[in-house]
């Protein structure tokens, strides 16, 4: 697979290998220059962090078999990382990977040392430098998927913080006393407006076992249960881009992830929350991810060379 890039602003000769680990399955590929070559998918292991970085390990040796020069790895992980970005705090959607020492643990497997960063950031970065973003001096990417993640990037460096977590958009309290995430914490913007809380939303109102894209796809034809809980998402998501804009100020906002994928009825409502909350500051621009299923495995490549 080979997914070109016109206004070519990387350096054709540096290559890289991007791997994206999810809770389903493992993306892996090569990054030389602009183009993603030989991308891979299988499925993540369910018995623990040892077999998940075993599959990891036996990917890049396949790649590396066809491309003996891709010596840079990065490795792209849901969840928080440790401070000196070595190991895995934990990642809720992985089986059994809980303090893991990833870095560590694929040196020991391949020899090499591996560049780790957290998914969403990886994303931010792809976008900014291959993506929706690109030419941008400053941007913010966001992940509307089961969870909802964030990475900042100003002048193509990510923003990480003084303690590494710049970004966690997913846990900024939005609704103090609402719904309890993931991380325990109640009322954060994933806890009400990710898909798995407007799934778990419309399933209450409906009374019966309503997905995300069914609870969208009522909407969008009429039912005013659904139409409430997606538009409430909506705006929440909205509010929270225009509270980063007056915060922040950048040039730009990608939105991705498979809440996305619902395509105009997203983006309009989203946008609507976002320029009513932010009008008296400045014009919020909202851009629609590029890259989809390749941001990832891109960003990971990417982050191989301290991005």
């Amino acid at each position: 697979m080979t997914t070109p890039h016109p206004q070519s602003s990387q350096d054709p000769q540096r290559v890289s290998i991007g791997v994206d680990v999810g809770g389903t399955k493992i993306a892996v590929g090569v990054l030389r220059g602009e183009h993603l070559l030989d991308r891979h998918v299988q499925p993540t292991p369910e018995t623990g962090w040892p077999a998940v970085l075993d599959a990891v390990a036996a990917q890049i040796r396949l790649l590396q078999e066809v491309h003996p020069d891709a010596l840079n790895i990065g490795i792209g992980v849901p969840g928080p990382l440790t401070a000196d970005r070595l190991g895995v705090k934990f990642a809720p959607n992985i089986y059994g990977f809980t303090d893991v020492p990833l870095v560590e643990g694929l040196r020991e497997r391949l020899g090499q040392t591996v560049v780790l960063e957290n998914d969403a950031k990886a994303a931010a970065l792809a976008e900014a430098s291959l993506g929706a973003a690109r030419g941008s001096s400053s941007s913010v990417y966001v992940t509307v998927s089961t969870g909802i993640g964030s990475g900042i990037v100003i002048n193509g460096q990510i923003w990480r913080g003084f303690n590494g977590v710049a970004g966690e958009l997913g846990h900024v309290t939005v609704l103090p006393g609402g719904p309890v995430s993931g991380a325990g914490l109640d009322g954060a913007l994933e806890a009400v407006a990710s898909g798995t809380a407007i799934a778990r939303d419309a399933s209450y109102a409906l009374n019966r076992e309503v997905s995300t894209a069914e609870a969208f796809a009522l909407a969008q034809t009429g039912n005013p249960q659904a139409r409430r809980v997606v538009e409430q998402a909506m705006k929440h998501i909205g509010v929270a881009i225009a509270d980063i804009q007056k915060l922040l100020d950048p040039e730009v906002f990608v939105i991705g992830g498979g809440v996305a994928a619902v395509g105009d009825y997203f983006f309009e409502g989203v946008d609507k929350a976002a320029q009513e909350y932010g009008a008296a500051f400045a014009p919020v621009v909202i851009r629609r991810a590029q890259l989809a299923g390749d941001a990832g495995v891109i960003g990971a490549a990417l982050s191989a060379f301290g991005g």
